[in-house]
């Protein structure tokens, strides 16, 4: 199961179609609090938009560190911005795409994702 964290429902919706094509089973949210409070245990990746209302992005996989989570994610972002992928680097994204990406490149975040956990 890949979790999806993003604001905009369009872009839920398309990365959902794309990895429930790919095989993956899914599961979205419009907040990292929605995400934070679902309890969601079988998840094995989670994409994440880096630009969220509330608790960003950055702050959530900074909470995620804080208990301990281990849980390989994607950073997903419609900002090209040096500085923010540096910083999302630092925190040990599988990858850092910037929308719209390609679809085989979430994908093969995804087969990284997976296959760290091997």
């Amino acid at each position: 199961m890949v979790a999806v964290v993003d604001d905009d429902p369009g872009m839920r919706k398309s990365t959902e179609r794309l990895l429930r094509a790919s095989g993956y089973g899914t599961t979205t949210f419009a907040s990292a609090e929605d995400f934070m409070h679902s309890g969601s245990e079988n998840v094995f990746a989670l994409v994440l938009d880096v630009h969220l209302p509330g608790i960003s992005g950055f702050e959530l996989r900074r909470r995620m560190l804080a208990s301990g989570s281990l849980l390989p994610f994607i950073f997903i972002t419609a900002f090209d911005d040096a500085t923010l992928r540096m910083e999302a680097l630092a925190f040990g994204c599988i990858d850092y795409l910037y929308k719209p990406f390609e679809s085989r490149r979430l994908i093969e975040a995804l087969e990284r994702c997976r296959n760290s956990q091997q």
